[in-house]
C-alpha cells in the first residue's frame, strides 16, 4: 500500500463505502484492475476485485458471485460464517488489514468485501499461463529424471513432495522485495540439516533489503561469503532430483518464485564437479568420468599457460623432432606465444558466448563453422602457428566437462592471468599463479563450510564420495559438515551377494 494513503484505511472498514474508496486509490492508474459491484440476497452491497489475466473467471462465477446472487435476503445473515459457508472453494483467507489482502491480490487471488463486514476475504482462484515441465536444457544426462523446475514456486515444491514425501522435508516462506514481493523458499530436511545451518540461511535471508528480487542469482549474490572470489559459492540446478539428494545429505535449498533455478548451499568445489549422473551409472563408471573430468578441469586451467612458457622459457623441455616441427610451424608467425595464445583464447571465448546469446537453431552452427573457419583462416594467414590452435581447441574443449556453468567460466577468466604469468616468469609464474588459487580455495567459505573438505580438512571417510564414487551400499554416513545431527545414511550390511542357484540334476 502506497505510503501516502493515511494508516487509517489500513485496516478493513465495515463500511463497502470506505474500502472502496481506499482501493481504487492505491490501483490509480492500474488499466488491468477490475472492480465487480453486486447485491447479495438481492439487499447486501458486496464487490469483488482483481487483476485481469491472472484469475479464473470460470471458478469466480459458478463458485463465488453465482451462490452469493442466488442467496435469498430472508436467509442471509451478512456474517463471515455465513458467507463462508456460501463460497464453495477451499481457499479462503479473512484478512483485516487492506495492505494484506493487496498483497493477495497482486498475488492473483481474488478480493470479497460486503457490506457490514470489517473483514476482508481473499479467494485463491489465480490462474495464469505458465511453462509445462520440461527436462532442463542445461543439464542434460543420459539416464536419469528428465523433469526440471519452472517458473512457478508452487510447482516447484510440489515436484519435491512428490520425491521427498517424508513429514521431515519442511518449507520456510519469506517475501523478499519492497515492490516484488518475491516468495523465496528455505527447504531443508529436519532431523538431518544442522540447526546452526538453517539458522545461519534464514539469518541471511532476514538481512536482504532490496527494492525486488527477479531471479535467484539476486539471493545468491546477497548471501555468498565471498563475492569477490570467481568461484562460485552456491550451486545451482533446474533438476528436482539433485536438490532431492542435497537435501538428503543435510544441506539447505531455496527456491526463489519466477525463476527455475533452485540454489543449494553449502557448495565445496567437488559438488561443483558432480554430475547427479554420476549416481544413476554404475559406480566403475562413474568413477572414471568424475577422474575424467577432474583431468581436464586442470587442462582447461592450466594447458594454454603451460604451452607459453615451455615455448618461450623452456624449450629444452620438448623433444627435439617435435620442437623442430612447432619452429617449422611459427617461423612466420610475428607475434610472441603469449600474444598468439591470447588473440585465439579471446576469438573462442567470443563465439562461444555468440553461439549461447544468438537463436538455438543458428547458435550451434555459429560456434563451430566460426572456430572451424576463424583457425584455418589464422593459420593460413599467418597470425597462429597449427599447434595453438590445437592447444586451444583441447581447452575450449576441456571446459565443456564442467557440470556447473558458473565452475567453467570461472576457470576461463582465470586462464587469462596465469597466461600472463607465463609468459612473463615460465613455469614458475604458472606455479605461482596456480599456488595462489590454491591458497584461495583454502580461504573460501560457504555458509561457514571450507571449499575444498573433504579434501581440506581431510576428512578420509567422505573421501569415498570425493577421489572416487563409490558404490550405493558402502555410502552409510553423510557429510560431517552438513549431516553432523544424523550422519547415517544407511545400515550396514546393504551390500548385493551371489545368489545361490539351484544344482542341477541329471
Amino acid at each position: 500500500m502506497d505510503a501516502s494513503l493515511s494508516d487509517s484505511l489500513d485496516t478493513v472498514s465495515s463500511s463497502l463505502g470506505t474500502n472502496l474508496i481506499a482501493l481504487r486509490a492505491i490501483y490509480d492508474k492500474c488499466k488491468d484492475i477490475h472492480f465487480h459491484e453486486f447485491l447479495i440476497g438481492g439487499t447486501t452491497q458486496a464487490f469483488v476485485v482483481h487483476f485481469d489475466g491472472m484469475v479464473n473467471l470460470e471458478l469466480l462465477d459458478r463458485d463465488v458471485l453465482r451462490p452469493l446472487l442466488a442467496e435469498s435476503s430472508d436467509e442471509w445473515n451478512c456474517t463471515e460464517k455465513e458467507l463462508s459457508s456460501l463460497i464453495t472453494i477451499s481457499d479462503i483467507r479473512e484478512l483485516s488489514t487492506i495492505r494484506e489482502l493487496t498483497f493477495h491480490i497482486s498475488a492473483g487471488s481474488v478480493g470479497l468485501f460486503v457490506d457490514g463486514i470489517a473483514t476482508g476475504f481473499s479467494l485463491g482462484l489465480a490462474k495464469w499461463e505458465k511453462r509445462s515441465i520440461e527436462e532442463p536444457s542445461a543439464e542434460s544426462i543420459i539416464r536419469g529424471p528428465r523433469e526440471g523446475f519452472t517458473e512457478t514456486i508452487c510447482v516447484n515444491t510440489s515436484m519435491l513432495r512428490r520425491k521427498m514425501k517424508s513429514t521431515s522435508l519442511k518449507m520456510l516462506a519469506y517475501h523478499i522485495g519492497k515492490h516484488t514481493q518475491t516468495e523465496v523458499v528455505i527447504v531443508y530436511m529436519e532431523g538431518i540439516a544442522n540447526e546452526s545451518l538453517i539458522e545461519e540461511v534464514q539469518s541471511r535471508i532476514n538481512d536482504i533489503e532490496i527494492d525486488g528480487i527477479l531471479e535467484s542469482g539476486y539471493i545468491e549474490g546477497l548471501i555468498e561469503d565471498n563475492p569477490f572470489s570467481p568461484f562460485p559459492q552456491i550451486q545451482v540446478t533446474e533438476r528436482p532430483d539433485v536438490v532431492c539428494a542435497a537435501l538428503l545429505e543435510g544441506k539447505v535449498s531455496i527456491l526463489v518464485d519466477g525463476t527455475p533455478v533452485a540454489l543449494i548451499a553449502p557448495a565445496t568445489l567437488f559438488s561443483l564437479l558432480q554430475s547427479p549422473e554420476d549416481y544413476y551409472q554404475r559406480f566403475i563408471i562413474g568413477t572414471c568420468i568424475r577422474w575424467l573430468r577432474y583431468i581436464f578441469f586442470f587442462i582447461t586451467l592450466l594447458l594454454p599457460s603451460l604451452y607459453v612458457s615451455i615455448l618461450t622459457f623452456h624449450q629444452e623441455m620438448v623433444p627435439t623432432s617435435l620442437l623442430l616441427s612447432i619452429a617449422k610451424s611459427r617461423e612466420d608467425i610475428p607475434f610472441p606465444a603469449l600474444i598468439e595464445a591470447l588473440l585465439m583464447e579471446v576469438a573462442f571465448e567470443a563465439l562461444r558466448e555468440a553461439g549461447v546469446r544468438l537463436p538455438k537453431q543458428v547458435g550451434a552452427a555459429v560456434s563451430i563453422v566460426g572456430a572451424l573457419v576463424i583457425g584455418q583462416a589464422a593459420t593460413s594467414a599467418g597470425l597462429v602457428s597449427s599447434p595453438m590452435v590445437m592447444v586451444v581447441a583441447i581447452t575450449g574443449i576441456a571446459s565443456f566437462m564442467m557440470p556447473q556453468y558458473a565452475t567453467g567460466i570461472a576457470l576461463r577468466m582465470l586462464r587469462f592471468p596465469i597466461m600472463f604469468l607465463s609468459g612473463m616468469l615460465g613455469l614458475l609464474g604458472l606455479m605461482l599463479g596456480f599456488i595462489l588459487i590454491v591458497i584461495h580455495l583454502c580461504s573460501l567459505r560457504s555458509l561457514g563450510v571450507p571449499y575444498l573438505q573433504p579434501l581440506a580438512p581431510i576428512k578420509a571417510s567422505e573421501l569415498k564420495d570425493v577421489l572416487i564414487r563409490a558404490p550405493i551400499w558402502s555410502m552409510r554416513t553423510r557429510p560431517k559438515f552438513t549431516g553432523r545431527s544424523n550422519d547415517i545414511r544407511q545400515p550396514s550390511g546393504q551390500k548385493p551377494e551371489k545368489a545361490k542357484g539351484n544344482e542341477s540334476h541329471d
